[in-house]
């Protein structure tokens, strides 16, 4: 006979198979089915702020929403917002809404992945890249790994939340670190945008030539960050 520990595994299996697939499947095809049209609509600056501002008294919840999606599960252009949200909310406040949000987004696919187990976060992301990940965070240079991957355009980001959540780094000091990483990035479009809307075209030259210059050093580097990653991945996988 199947004990009643064995049944309450299986149970929570099941519960956290069907949370996975709502989240990997369920969501995505609910916006397919329902609101094919809302990546589309939301794929160009112009069409974001359309969108806000026919809602304008829900902007604020809506953007921040659209924040945490985009890091939940990937659908959203997190940039384009970013952008308009410097142009419809000025750089502080736009700022602090995207801080926010990452925040939020951040806290909900860390805890949702502990809860959901390695199992699940493996299906998700792929199993050698869970293995990977999982090393690197759970090693001597976790906190420094996830700045890098986080600060520098061009690394892959989407999956080190899910992984975080299941390896050995602990909330706290990976929530700080990670959207330390992500700011510079959000502060650029969020001033861009704000700067567009002031129509100040020298200060978005300046802006853009910084975040170029960036962009071109971390792309010629580009090999030589991901072979010391790499490197701190074989060296704590031994």
């Amino acid at each position: 006979m199947v004990s009643n520990r064995n049944k309450g595994q299986s149970f929570i299996a099941i519960i956290k198979f069907a949370v996975l697939i709502l989240i990997v499947a369920g969501v995505p095809l609910y916006i397919y089915l329902f609101h094919r049209d809302l990546i589309s609509q939301f794929s160009s600056f112009d069409d974001v702020v359309v969108y806000l501002r026919q809602y304008r008294q829900f902007s604020v919840p809506i953007y921040l929403g659209a924040e945490v999606l985009q890091i939940m599960i990937f659908i959203l252009p997190g940039q384009v917002f970013q952008f308009a949200a410097g142009y419809l909310f000025g750089f502080l406040p736009g700022l602090i809404y995207t801080f926010i949000g990452a925040l939020i987004g951040t806290t909900i696919t860390f805890y949702m992945a502990r809860l959901l187990g390695s199992d699940a976060v493996q299906l998700m992301i792929g199993d050698e890249k869970s293995k990977h990940y999982s090393v690197l965070l759970s090693s001597k240079k976790a906190y420094l790994i996830t700045f890098l991957i986080y600060l520098i355009p061009g690394l892959p980001k989407d999956a080190v939340c899910y992984a975080a959540g299941v390896s050995g780094i602990r909330f706290l000091p990976f929530l700080v670190i990670s959207v330390a990483g992500r700011m510079p990035a959000m502060a650029g479009s969020i001033i861009f945008g704000a700067m567009y809307m002031k129509k100040d075209y020298t200060g978005m030259g300046a802006v853009a030539l910084i975040v170029i210059i960036i962009c071109v050093i971390s792309l010629i580097k580009r090999k030589q960050i991901i072979s010391y990653i790499d490197h701190l991945y074989e060296k704590y996988s031994d």
